[in-house]
């Protein structure tokens, strides 16, 4: 490691840890010529994830663009910021751990669906208009039948009860 200070080459560890819930290695290193202490970071290198849009474009798979989308979907919702990171985290792994280094827009979209089911009624209604891109009442209110029928039965009778 280069010294940020003198520019030397040769510096020892002096500590490490795990950083990042484990997914880094923080260490400590210290510049042999001129004893200054700097810190770096160690990080398991990830092949590039590249979305195929619906145009045919191929763009680089970034966790904050689909996050901005969740951000704006739930905007005014009972959705807090830790259940969209970890809906964004979800969505990731499971599309690296396909093993696949392209993946359809369509199928990230159907991934954050599932997972906002769960969380959500509006906030998924809202993603899905989006991204089904609905072009009049029909299809939305398609989207909303199948979501209802898709309801644990526990939820359909307290509506109905209403």
């Amino acid at each position: 490691m280069i010294c940020p200070h003198c520019h030397h080459d040769s510096s020892k560890v002096v500590d490490s840890r795990p950083s990042d819930e484990g997914r880094a290695i923080r260490r400590r290193r210290e510049c042999e010529y001129c004893g200054t202490r700097f810190t770096t970071f160690e990080r398991i290198e990830k092949s590039p994830l590249l979305v195929i849009k619906k145009n045919g474009n191929r763009e680089e798979f970034r966790r904050e663009k689909l996050l901005r989308g969740l951000v704006r979907a739930a905007e005014k919702r009972p959705v807090t910021m830790d259940q969209m990171n970890a809906i964004v985290d979800k969505v990731e792994n499971e599309l690296r751990a396909t093993g696949e280094n392209e993946i359809r827009s369509q199928v990230i979209g159907e991934h954050v669906m599932k997972e906002l089911a769960d969380v959500d009624d509006v906030t998924y209604i809202r993603f899905a208009s989006v991204y089904r891109e609905f072009k009049d009442m029909n299809g939305f209110m398609k989207e909303v039948q199948e979501m209802m029928g898709n309801e644990p039965e526990d939820n359909k009778k307290d509506k109905q009860t209403k």
